[in-house]
């Protein structure tokens, strides 16, 4: 088999990272139902969505014992950064959507700085763990609902926008970057997935990144976990992650 801006990779790629992200307002939804205390039927109608809070976005990350195999909880999961991922994408492979470079331009941004859902509008949190060489960063944060649905469809264009690319890093390597679409558990409102290989080269020596990347909304509020490196694709514990993270946030707003 991944999000401020998804990162990671291994102890061989001297830069690495999975995700961050971090900011504050009142979500859309929140807007909207505080309309309705006005009217009279205030008292019949349904009360405002339940807000993600700093508190809640903690309580709603998953911890070592959601996730199989042994994975391991790290503390610098926010400065988290992988090289192969850094590189402008060659606009001479698209003759005839020149758009599309753009779409995967800011795909390969996204996985860099962990922004794929786009900038959080209001509390977030993250947390990281690693496995030999290996990492997986899960991120809780919340958004405004256009905007969120506007990225999950963006990232359903991406494997036929960007199924195969070249992009080249400031010293004139190039990478070859494929992407396909990946199952997700049915979980939350809406959810999308994503399996992105990257072929590079590392200090001169060939190296394979591969990631695997799973978003899910819930109302408002959104996670995402991406997961990969160099020993190939954690499919298995982006599955664990979405089922456990899911329920964990649900429960999280489900308190008062």
């Amino acid at each position: 088999m991944v999000c401020r801006p998804a990162r990671f990779l291994t102890a061989a790629l001297t830069a690495t990272a999975l995700l961050t992200t971090a900011a504050c307002s009142d979500d859309d939804a929140d807007a909207d139902t505080s309309a309705i205390g006005a009217t009279p039927l205030a008292a019949d109608s349904p009360s405002a969505a339940p807000r993600l809070t700093e508190a809640k976005a903690r309580q709603a990350l998953i911890t070592e014992g959601d996730l199989e195999d042994d994975w391991t909880r790290v503390k610098d999961a926010a400065t988290w950064r992988d090289s192969l991922l850094i590189g402008k994408v060659d606009v001479a492979d698209f003759l005839t959507a020149k758009a599309d470079a753009a779409d995967c331009q800011k795909l390969l941004d996204g996985l860099y700085s962990d922004e794929l859902l786009g900038e959080p509008s209001g509390a977030s949190a993250l947390t990281g763990f690693e496995e030999q060489e290996s990492r997986l960063l899960y991120q809780v944060a919340s958004y405004r609902r256009a905007s969120l649905d506007a990225s999950l469809s963006w990232l359903k264009s991406l494997p036929v926008k960007c199924d195969q690319f070249t992009a080249t890093d400031s010293a004139g390597d190039r990478r070859t970057v494929q992407v396909t679409e990946s199952s997700v558990p049915d979980e939350g409102d809406a959810r999308q997935g994503l399996h992105v290989t990257v072929e590079g080269t590392s200090s001169g020596t060939p190296a394979t990144l591969t990631l695997d990347v799973a978003a899910v909304r819930v109302g408002s509020d959104a996670i995402t976990v991406t997961a990969g490196g160099l020993d190939g694709d954690e499919d298995d514990s982006v599955e664990d992650a979405v089922k456990k993270g899911t329920q964990r946030l649900k429960d999280a707003l489900a308190q008062s």
